[in-house]
């Protein structure tokens, strides 16, 4: 509710004209059944045509004076809703970038997405007739029974007995329901995570031949989901009758009453039908209430689960801290090639005395790293220490699961260390600012993705100021330039949702040349040239090499082909790095580098 409140203040101009306005509405409302009582008692009864048509006039006006202040009043109250609600889910938006990797894999995708369109669309609605009727309907319900303590003081009394009555059945139910809707959310939330699973992955669905397994989970999400809103619907359904059964006993004694009084004289026959009317007037409003509790029900509920987002904090904290300039860093680093400053227990190995005497403020620095994922029975790295110099190239090689992807995933800080410092320039990555990490290391998934719009507007993702001769160097350097002037529309050519009319080779050299367009000073390729074919792979990693300036980058893959060249290679198993060195080191070592190498050339020894 505060999150509500919060956007719904912006509009406190709106939010009070609304109801406002809807109160004069119902006070020209009020004042309808009283002229037809007049005219009844006086202008019919007396048959004087010229009072009937003077008060027919003033109901004609009371109705357009009515018509007016509820145009203005649903614009005012519709007004508000939607900014609201649209300030709401910018709000809810941008907390949500704030998250990092560990708080949207607690939260998942789907109950994200159905959260910020379902349950606020939800709250718009109820807001939207909230303010339209919080005060309409009990203005009407409570001034039609003080107006009939005016008419007839015994008639009035049943209004006091069946206000309270209905009251008691209205917030009852609404008590009853809320926490049903709010389940029946949680129940959206899952069919509507199992819809996007099964819509990503219908491919391999149909590969397996799993549609009927698939169908009958779908079917039993969907079942739950529809009894869960079927029990809050059958509740909510009782409010109309109810109320319907109370007014009407209570027209019933109205009416009554009525005979009774206008026997002995008390009462005139126009009185008794603006009773009438009064009590119409309360059913209609106490249904138009009845129907806003669900709404609002309904709301309050979606709008705790929204409050629930935003309760939840983002674990990272970013510092302010920008990277240093390019020439601030050791300028020696340019010289160096093919090898790597390392750190074992402290002390520099596999490397020459030089490069470890030079190297003073590495580009990549663990120090003892280890990391365990919320929820995890056990660590997915442990006790990580090795040192990247500025410009060198780095290998991270393994079977599935060691833990490759974990590694660089710290670099760009999508998670945070749980044991041990990660250095980027000799400052902890911590200290970054959000803009400085993101701006300085690129990351490229194995899983490339592309949004909709053209080759252009993905590419200057990467930095939007790029100019079209930056954007064609970064095609180059990607392998990508062929397939963009193959393009009939060239760098403007359209990319359809997730990059669906490009291949999967394709997607990731465009990728690939996103990240480049940033000029990143830190490069991670986490199996991103996966669904290239090696000779393409090879002439990705030559034009990397070749790249002006000090660029730092890790190579994540399961191929050797793709890590032979790097400068230091880390083979990494359960969490740990059993081996390092480089390629032709690891090789003379007779380890786990080797029988990977090994098994994917025919013969030992191959590409040395």
């Amino acid at each position: 509710m505060r999150f509500l409140l919060q956007n719904l203040i912006q509009y406190r101009k709106e939010a009070i004209l609304a109801p406002a306005l809807k109160m004069l509405e119902a006070f020209f409302d009020l004042f309808v059944p009283l002229v037809t009582a007049d005219i009844i008692n006086n202008g019919i009864a007396g048959r004087d045509s010229g009072y009937i048509l003077v008060r027919t006039g003033i109901l004609i006006l009371l109705g357009f004076l009515g018509l007016a202040a509820s145009i203005t009043a649903q614009y005012f109250a519709a007004k508000a809703a939607i900014g609201a609600s649209a300030s709401m889910r910018r709000g809810l938006f941008r907390h949500i970038e704030s998250f990092g990797f560990g708080e949207l894999d607690a939260l998942g995708t789907g109950t994200l997405v159905t959260r910020m369109t379902s349950d606020i669309n939800q709250v718009q609605n109820a807001v939207n007739m909230f303010l339209r009727l919080f005060l309409r309907s009990p203005f009407i319900v409570f001034g039609s029974m003080i107006l009939a303590f005016t008419i007839s003081v015994p008639a009035a009394i049943i209004f006091v007995i069946t206000i309270p009555l209905l009251a008691v059945v209205i917030f009852g139910l609404m008590k009853l329901t809320r926490p049903r809707y709010r389940k029946a959310q949680e129940s959206l939330d899952a069919t509507t995570t199992l819809v996007r699973e099964n819509l990503t992955g219908v491919r391999v669905v149909r590969a397996f031949g799993r549609e009927a397994s698939e169908t009958e989970t779908f079917q039993r999400t969907n079942q739950e989901l529809t009894h869960r809103q079927l029990t809050a619907g059958k509740l909510s359904a009782l409010m109309n009758p109810l109320t319907f059964v109370l007014v009407n006993l209570a027209l019933i004694a109205i009416l009554r009453t009525g005979a009774v009084e206008i026997n002995v004289g008390n009462l005139a026959q126009g009185n008794v039908i603006a009773l009438v009317n009064y009590l119409s007037q309360i059913l209609v409003e106490l249904v138009k209430l009845a129907n806003l509790v669900v709404l609002i029900t309904r709301g309050l509920a979606s709008a705790d689960r929204v409050q629930a987002v935003m309760d939840k904090q983002p674990v990272m904290q970013y510092g302010t801290a920008a990277f240093p300039e390019r020439e601030a860093v050791a300028s020696v680093y340019g010289n160096l090639t093919n090898s790597s400053l390392t750190r074992e227990n402290g002390k520099a190995a596999g490397v020459s005395k030089a490069m470890a005497g030079l190297s003073q403020v590495p580009a990549v620095d663990f120090d003892h790293v280890s990391l365990t994922y919320p929820g995890a029975g056990g660590e997915a790295l442990t006790d990580l220490a090795f040192s990247a110099p500025e410009g060198a190239s780095i290998g991270v090689i393994g079977g599935t699961g060691s833990g490759k992807s974990s590694l660089v995933n710290l670099i760009p800080r999508f998670y945070d260390a749980t044991r041990g410092t990660v250095r980027l320039f000799g400052r902890d990555v911590r200290e970054y600012s959000r803009t400085s990490l993101h701006q300085n290391v690129a990351v490229v998934l194995q899983k490339a993705q592309l949004f909709s719009g053209t080759i252009r507007s993905n590419l200057l993702m990467g930095r939007a100021n790029a100019t079209d001769e930056e954007l064609w160097e970064a095609l180059e350097a990607a392998q990508a330039a062929e397939v963009v002037r193959k393009k009939a529309g060239g760098l403007d050519e359209p990319v359809e949702q997730g990059g669906r009319n490009f291949s999967g080779g394709q997607k990731q050299r465009l990728t690939i040349a996103r990240a480049l367009v940033a000029r990143p000073r830190i490069l991670i390729l986490d199996d991103a040239a996966s669904a290239l074919d090696y000779a393409t792979d090879a002439a990705l990693r030559k034009a990397l090499r070749e790249l002006p300036g000090k660029m730092t980058v890790f190579i994540v893959s399961q191929r050797a082909s793709s890590v032979m060249a790097c400068d230091e290679i880390l083979v990494l198993e359960d969490g740990k790095i059993a081996e390092r060195g480089t390629h032709e080191k690891l090789l003379t070592a007779n380890g786990i580098y080797r029988d990977i190498y090994e098994s994917q050339f025919k013969k030992a020894g191959e590409g040395r």
